[in-house]
């Protein structure tokens, strides 16, 4: 009898994954969820990897396995808390531990990053030695989780690249003038990343907002940024889109360790 992976048929499920499109090093892989292809029931139908969103326990235990499946290596989870502590992925396959991006240069571990609107930014040098996976909400991004990760690398800034995945658009990302001020105070050209509406309110680009993060830490290989995971329904959750009970994507990278 088949288990309930194998009948999955995770060959047959490619276009439910995404990969990374950037030129990184052969030894650098990648790998995106969508909603798409796992076993959870309405509202978290059905890959949802998050263990913290209220879906089946099992479930999620099953989704995850599909996942490990695909990548073949352990996958540090982490339990994001919006902060921009930066730890080592092996410390987090033993214990689940409070931080929000993860560096590995072992090729022993998955680092990873969950999202359901939040910004996944994956890194790797262009050597192919050392990765890393941030989560970058908004209270992230402006506290410093992206320039804590380049320096956990540990490499050339001009050494790095960055893959923007899937995050919350700049046609749906309404915040107030609190978020506008806590990037503009920091970088003055951050204005430009918001579109006044109405009523203090804005339209905020996450992209360009790590962007210019990014750039001002001395990293300019920077590519992705393209999707939407409010308005592209089908293919990604999103927290904002679903009222807050939906479920989580997860963006990993590792080291091949067999290149």
């Amino acid at each position: 009898m088949k288990t309930l992976t194998e009948s999955l048929g995770l060959q047959a499920q490619s276009a439910d994954f995404l990969t990374a499109d950037w030129p990184a090093p052969a030894r650098v892989k990648t790998l995106i969820t969508t909603r798409k292809g796992g076993v959870s029931s309405a509202p978290f139908h059905s890959m949802n990897v998050g263990a913290h969103v209220g879906d089946r326990p099992e479930d999620v235990a099953r989704n995850r396995e599909i996942v490990q499946a695909r990548v073949g290596k352990p996958v540090a989870y982490l339990n994001q808390i919006h902060s921009s502590k930066v730890v080592r992925a092996q410390e987090a396959l033993s214990a689940l531990i409070d931080a929000d991006a993860a560096v590995d240069d072992t090729g022993t571990a998955a680092c990873a990053s969950m999202t359901a609107d939040c910004l996944p930014v994956l890194f790797c040098d262009k050597a192919g030695t050392v990765v890393a996976a941030a989560h970058a909400g908004w209270r992230g991004l402006a506290g410093g989780v992206l320039q804590n990760t380049v320096r956990a690398m540990q490499t050339d800034p001009l050494e790095i690249m960055a893959y923007l995945g899937p995050a919350i658009g700049p046609e749906a990302f309404e915040v107030g003038e609190d978020v506008r001020a806590a990037f503009c105070a920091q970088m003055p050209e951050a204005a430009e990343a918001f579109e006044p509406i109405s009523d203090g309110k804005y339209l905020a680009d996450i992209y360009a907002l790590a962007r210019m993060v990014l750039q001002r830490e001395g990293v300019h290989l920077i590519y992705g940024g393209t999707h939407c995971t409010v308005l592209e329904r089908d293919t990604f959750f999103s927290y904002r889109r679903d009222g807050g009970q939906t479920g989580r994507m997860v963006s990993l990278i590792w080291l091949d360790s067999g290149e």
